[in-house]
């Protein structure tokens, strides 16, 4: 039992480690420290690095969200701790 337990919180660590690193790829790295160079490309007529603060990292955060969730439920019923 105690060997299941940790695995699973291992799975979980590795999944709220990728969740993480996403999110500071998308929250910090693109828009703060790769601005000028995103700057070069436009979505919509506005700059990628001004898009990519405003709305991308929004938008990334909320898959985020989503993946978080449809990857616990997978996880959860891989090791038996899934509610009915």
């Amino acid at each position: 039992m105690e060997e299941q337990r940790s695995a699973y919180w291992k799975a979980n660590l590795s999944i709220l480690g990728w969740c993480l690193g996403v999110w500071f790829i998308a929250g910090y790295l693109l828009p703060i420290f790769m601005v000028d160079a995103l700057n070069t490309m436009s979505i919509g007529g506005y700059p990628l690095g001004f898009w990519m603060a405003q709305q991308g990292s929004i938008y990334t955060f909320l898959v985020l969200i989503f993946f978080y969730a449809w990857w616990m439920n997978r996880l959860d019923k891989k090791f038996d701790v899934h509610e009915e």
